[in-house]
């Protein structure tokens, strides 16, 4: 016959084991002021990749409004990093900005030229761009940006009213000749059409500027992928969209989380 006592339902831990347990809850509990003022640091720098014009040709050094942005930069006019005159300039088949000939093979269809029109202005006008900013060793520029998560429809509509327009590159930022000032296809290069030249619609968005796009399958409105295009009456998208890419990871876990992950016979003890 078994002498053994029953343990009561809900009888506290033993002593020693009580006291382990105190000491791991207040390592935690001293611990997340340091975790979360590391965070506010993190985050206050990634602040500073927020509401910004990167170094480059023609930029502005800090946005600000410009009530008279011309054409299809008028959408940044409340806050932009260009000036009235390159807004003018963008929607000029050769422009001072870069003495870019968008014909190189032939007068570009006019329903592509403006896909190229608005790449111009999300680049010289947008100050959204600031997580995907890199530095460059180049004459003309300081920055550039890089891996720009473009939405779907973007790149996609931009492939669509582009893929019977003509070209001889693959990538339009190196190896044009520039003897008469501006850009000629190289010698042996062969004009062709979009669609060969770049197959597909991420082709197309990541390789025509070295990559400073990259396509993504998120989709307008998501919060995830930079616009091209959106309706300057509902408010500029691409500010959520800077501030996830550039945040999203620097926020410390509340404390409340914190406790939340703690086993039950800590939380038994507050």
């Amino acid at each position: 016959m078994s002498h053994a006592r029953p343990v009561a339902t809900g009888a506290r831990p033993p002593p020693g084991r009580t006291m382990a347990a105190a000491r791991t809850l207040l390592l935690v509990l001293l611990a997340w002021p340091a975790a979360a003022a590391a965070a506010a640091t993190v985050a206050a720098a990634r602040d500073s990749l927020l509401n910004v014009c990167m170094d480059a040709k023609h930029h502005k050094t800090r946005p600000g409004p410009e009530g008279q942005l011309y054409g299809q930069c008028v959408l940044w006019k409340e806050n932009a990093c260009c000036t009235a005159n390159t807004s003018l300039e963008a929607h000029q088949d050769q422009s001072y900005l870069y003495n870019f000939n968008w014909d190189h093979c032939g007068a570009m269809p006019e329903k592509c030229k403006r896909h190229f029109i608005q790449d111009t202005c999300l680049y010289e006008c947008s100050p959204n761009l600031g997580p995907w900013i890199e530095q460059t060793d180049t004459s003309w520029r300081k920055e550039r940006i890089l891996h720009v998560p473009l939405c779907r429809e973007d790149c996609e509509q931009w492939w669509e009213d582009c893929q019977d327009a003509v070209t001889c590159k693959v990538n339009w930022h190196k190896g044009w000749n520039w003897t008469t000032g501006t850009n000629q296809c190289p010698r042996g290069a062969m004009c062709q059409k979009f669609k060969f030249v770049f197959p597909t619609a991420a082709d197309l968005c990541e390789q025509v500027w070295s990559h400073s796009y990259r396509y993504t399958l998120h989709r307008r409105g998501s919060g995830r992928c930079i616009q091209m295009w959106f309706d300057p009456a509902q408010g500029n998208p691409n500010v959520a969209v800077a501030r996830y890419y550039a945040l999203g990871a620097a926020a410390g876990p509340p404390l409340p989380v914190l406790l939340a992950l703690l086993p039950p016979a800590l939380l038994a003890l507050l």
